[in-house]
């Protein structure tokens, strides 16, 4: 014969409280963790005012298509290399400010003290391979701001 020791698996209500809260527990730190990585790497605004921005945005972009400008973006050797060329060849500006940074967050930003040399604007940076933004704001002779996000691709 076999004996029984009379403990059976009983399932109380206690029990069921437990793993209910326990479950929604876990649903719920994995939420806040997701969300919390979200904001916290996300740059978030692009400008402080986004109405006051699109009041000008036809006006400055055809001032900016109007000057004819094409910036493309290389590195090599630790050199970052900005072309910026129009009809004429490449274009020398009145101001030239850059920031360059990770596509996915703002922790890693630079930035690179530019020279032209040899019709580009070149500067020395230590980055990785990647996707890469480079944030560029530069004033031609005749005062027209000119404003880019240009893609950088480092393999």
């Amino acid at each position: 014969m076999t004996q029984n020791s009379g403990r059976k698996f009983q399932m109380t209500g206690r029990k069921v409280l437990i793993i209910a809260v326990s479950s929604f527990g876990v649903i719920l730190a994995a939420n806040l963790t997701l969300a919390y990585n979200a904001v916290s790497t996300f740059p978030g605004l692009e400008v402080d005012n986004s109405f006051v921005a699109s009041q000008n945005f036809n006006q400055e972009l055809a001032e900016q298509l109007a000057l004819g400008w094409e910036v493309k973006a290389t590195h090599e050797d630790g050199m970052l290399k900005l072309a910026i060329t129009d009809a004429d060849g490449p274009v020398r500006v009145a101001h030239l400010d850059a920031v360059l940074g990770a596509a996915t967050h703002v922790r890693a930003d630079q930035v690179p003290e530019f020279r032209f040399v040899d019709g580009a604007y070149r500067a020395p940076v230590d980055i990785g391979e990647g996707n890469w933004n480079i944030r560029l704001h530069a004033v031609a002779a005749d005062g027209t701001e000119f404003r880019q996000r240009v893609v950088l691709h480092i393999r």
